[in-house]
């Protein structure tokens, strides 16, 4: 009987993880091999289980051949070997039911079922609206309420929902309903009991109508940026659902407050929802590079993660540090694509028992280091914390070249694909990445640079590294700007940038409301307004959607390349963008590219055939949208039920709206483009089409609801700005998105008096501002939340106080039309101090205050503010502060 001894599992062998468990809590693993022959360790298999003295029986052998690590005896061919954490979220999908029907036996009692079928214990949150108040929620009669439920306050009612059946996932809770109630809606949300998480109808609370015409009510709850009109209710009805009745007469949808509209009888309603679980879950990855056979000039490198299901690398390697990705010449391992001769994509191996993935390929001696990113599905990339997984390299080659020293500004003569032309452009970049480097460096060592300090110096480097590749990218197009961030300063963090991003001075004008196409000559009324709002500071100005549209705002586009709309015809549109360039101010179009409406219908009724230049058919909408009936792929965002969603993973979808967008750069003049609902499509087709355009500014509209607790909002509100940042992210940086966190936090500011939410728990700014300010573009108010729409109105006579903030702050500020010349002195002197001290998109703020009742901030040491009522005054020091605005509860200085 031959002797078994035990040594520590190497981390070259796949992992058999407890999910639950953190990677320091996971028990380490031993493996039994052979002492007469090691090799066997690998080559035969391996058996998993804690120390041999813990008494635990041994698990099952594992086949790890396949593999391809070293033998165990052959450490001292180890070149190097990384090994990371890969964060990635698993996502389920289920449906959460609800009906509404009348009671069996019963002619004036109605029962309302609510269920999901996702596992877990769930909360109906939910709350009544009565006939004359359907905004506000309140408190339902005590005999509406399910037993075991919970009162909350007093305006919601918490009641679980049960399972079925033993054995089932499914849950649900009943609500019976009198026929004779006021009650003119139910309101609700679910909340995930083990999690605390909240699941929202598209960041909009669920609502079931229990009058009026169902058709209306489920269209109001489409899109909150929609409103349906009389001349286009009939077809989009029909596109909804078919009627019970034959040939329903169209009506407008109206609010109805009048003591009527609770004497209409109730309604039966039935509608299903997806809902998304999601859950964090951690795996690991290992890449082991090891020198192949001595004659060879290749090393191999072994990849091995537990991530189960199907796992792509989607790889390069860099030859010198700069790490930019090249693709290496061939051959390939099995299953790799070449994509667009940038990148590679390699299928890894499935490990058996389901334990994982692996891979493994060889790489000349002379690459310096592998990156890459993993890719799980279409539509789910998963990287190292925000950047690229890098794998170094080193002493892979014989080993005396020449080291080449690259002095700022300069392209190394190693690496040939970068252009030269870019060298101009980068100089005070690398400077600046060195200086920030040697600043870590130099305070390494003192107690006084404490770890945030140097955190917030890693995240500068970051945010140049990045803009650097994007020049180094872009650097065969990109022209010099009219004008950079700041003429007389060679600061870093004022370089200007690449397309998308504008020089960081703009200050936005949405030039309409939702009611400008009214007059059919909107174009002719803004064009008159145009030298105003030069002198006034802006810069850039936000047109209406250009396009044909079946709603007069413009938002239910049909046929893309007609430019006749209800705001003007398209020699209207072309005069007004040369008249905002006649007086310095660019142009961005609004464009709707997450759904476009249908002209005809298919054989089976269904609206799925588009008309006009464009006419695409049923292979151009997504699989799963619920009324159209598209032959596309599953949706990549959040559907827009009014409308067919585009499938944009379509090959002649995406070459058909970069030529579209390239047109209207071309034909109509545009600048830039205001990008609506993206949330409706994977960020990365928006980085193809802003390459595709190229223009100067581009900002999207990625708006869902904030964090709330009992209908408080939460002080964190971290996760909600992430998601506006991962859809940054997914555009590579090439746009900006307006920051809906900073609007929502100043609505409970100034409602609430609770100025202390201006500051976060690291003492910056709450929003996207604080912590990605270059692309966040900040507003209180626009078409959708203010207007004659009022989804989401800014508190009323705090406007002021809210353009104090973001006028003051970095971040490119967005002021509403109908706030121009509301306030238009008030905002002129706004304006003229921002320009005048030249506080840009990347200034940085200094928080002095975030109390009760104040809140005060120094903005680059240039200018000083407070908003709220409460009392601050700069202090008296070497600067001398002078008023420069100020107005009810807010007061600018700067300093002379």
């Amino acid at each position: 009987m031959s002797i078994v001894r035990w040594k520590p599992l190497i981390h070259q062998l796949p992992l058999v993880r407890n999910p639950s468990l953190s990677l320091r809590e996971q028990p380490k693993r031993y493996i039994r091999c052979c002492p007469k022959n090691p090799s066997l360790s690998s080559s035969a298999g391996f058996v998993l289980g804690s120390k041999p003295d813990s008494g635990r029986n041994l698990r099952p052998i594992v086949e790890a051949k396949a593999a391809q690590s070293p033998p165990l005896s052959q450490e001292t061919d180890l070149i190097s070997s990384e090994q990371f954490t890969v964060n990635r979220i698993k996502k389920t999908y289920g449906k959460v039911s609800v009906k509404l029907e009348r009671r069996c036996g019963y002619e004036a009692r109605w029962m309302l079922e609510v269920s999901c079928d996702l596992v877990g214990k769930w909360i109906l949150h939910w709350g009544v609206s009565y006939c004359d108040n359907q905004a506000e929620w309140d408190q339902p009669p005590p005999e509406m309420i399910p037993p075991g439920s919970t009162v909350i306050k007093d305006y919601a009612i918490e009641s679980p929902l049960n399972a079925r059946s033993e054995g089932q996932s499914e849950s649900a809770v009943q609500i019976e309903i009198d026929g004779d109630t006021p009650i003119g809606a139910i309101n609700f949300v679910l909340k995930e009991e083990e999690t605390g998480r909240w699941y929202h109808n598209k960041g909009r609370d669920f609502r079931v109508p229990l009058r009026g015409s169902s058709e209306d009510e489920i269209t109001l709850s489409m899109k909150q940026s929609v409103s349906i009109w009389p001349e286009a209710f009939d077809q989009i009805s029909n596109m909804l659902r078919k009627h019970e009745e034959s040939d329903p007469a169209p009506a407008p949808i109206l609010e109805d407050n009048s003591d009527t509209s609770s004497k209409k009888p109730i309604i039966a309603f039935h509608e299903d929802y997806t809902v998304i679980k999601e859950e964090p879950v951690q795996n690991s990855m290992t890449v082991t590079v090891r020198k192949s056979d001595k004659s060879s000039d290749k090393n191999i490198v072994d990849v091995d993660t537990d991530i189960p299901g199907h796992v792509v690398l989607h790889w390069g390697v860099y030859m010198n540090e700069s790490k930019n990705w090249h693709v290496p010449p061939p051959p390939y391992p099995p299953a790799t694509k070449v994509l667009r001769k940038s990148a590679l994509q390699t299928l890894l191996e499935k490990k058996s028992l389901g334990l994982g993935n692996r891979g493994s390929f060889a790489l000349n001696k002379e690459v310096k280091g592998l990156v890459f990113v993993l890719k799980l599905d279409e539509y789910t990339w998963v990287n190292n914390m925000g950047k690229d997984f890098v794998v170094p390299i080193e002493n892979s080659t014989s080993g005396h070249e020449e080291k080449i020293e690259e002095k700022p500004g300069t392209v190394s003569s190693t690496d040939k694909s970068v252009d030269t032309g870019a060298a101009p452009y980068t100089e005070n970049l690398i400077s600046g990445i060195r200086n920030l480097v040697d600043d870590i460096s130099s305070h390494k060592n003192k107690a006084q640079k404490t770890n945030e300090e140097q955190d917030n110096i890693l995240h500068e480097i970051e945010k140049l590294v990045v803009e650097a590749y994007r020049i180094f990218k872009n650097s065969s197009v990109v022209e010099k700007p009219d004008k950079s961030v700041d003429d007389t300063s060679t600061t870093p963090t004022q370089l200007v940038v690449s397309s998308g991003t504008g020089n960081g001075h703009e200050i936005l004008c949405q030039g309409f409301n939702w009611e400008s196409h009214k007059s059919g000559r909107w174009y002719h009324e803004l064009g008159e307004k145009a030298k105003l709002l030069a002198e006034l500071g802006f810069s850039i100005v936000w047109l209406p959607p250009p396009t044909e549209s079946v709603s007069p705002e413009g938002y239910m586009p049909t046929d893309l390349y007609n430019l006749n709309s209800k705001y003007g015809n398209i020699e209207e549109l072309k005069d007004i963008v040369h008249k905002f360039r006649e007086v310095g101010i660019k142009v961005l179009g609004d464009v709707v590219l997450n759904h476009r409406c249908a002209t005809s219908c298919s054989e089976n009724g269904i609206w799925n055939i588009f008309g006009g230049r464009l006419n695409w058919d049923a292979r151009a909408i997504v699989a799963d949208d619920p009324h159209f009936q598209g032959k596309g792929n599953k949706s990549s965002g959040d559907n827009f039920h009014a409308a067919p969603n585009i499938d944009h993973s379509q090959e002649f979808v995406r070459t058909d709206i970069k030529e579209w967008l390239c047109y209207l750069r071309k034909e109509v003049g545009y600048d830039g483009w205001r990008l609506d609902f993206v949330r409706g499509f994977w960020g990365g087709y928006v980085k193809d089409y802003l390459e595709a355009s190229q223009p100067y500014f581009a900002v999207g509209e990625y708006w869902d609801s904030l964090s709330y607790t009992y209908g408080e909002m939460d002080y964190n509100q971290n996760a909600h700005r992430q998601r506006i940042i991962d859809w940054i992210n997914a555009t590579n940086g090439t746009a900006g998105a307006f920051d809906v966190t900073t609007k929502g936090i100043l609505h409970s500011v100034l409602e609430r008096c609770e100025y202390w939410r201006l500051s976060d728990e690291k003492a910056k700014p709450p929003g996207v501002l604080g912590w990605w300010p270059s692309r966040a573009v900040t507003f209180i108010e626009n078409h959708d939340t203010g207007s004659t729409q009022g989804h989401w109105r800014f508190p009323a006579g705090k406007e002021m106080q809210g353009y104090a903030y973001i006028l003051t702050h970095p971040g490119t500020p967005s002021v509403f039309f109908d706030h121009v010349f509301c306030f238009q002195e008030e905002i002129r002197r706004l304006i003229s101090l921002r320009l005048r001290k030249k506080i840009h998109c990347r200034s940085t703020v200094k928080i002095l205050k975030a109390e009760k009742d104040v809140y005060a901030a120094e903005i680059d040491g240039k200018v000083a503010m407070k908003i709220g009522p409460g009392f601050y005054e700069p202090e008296r020091g070497p600067k001398n502060w002078t008023v420069a605005a100020e107005g009810a509860d807010y007061k600018v200085w700067e300093a002379s």
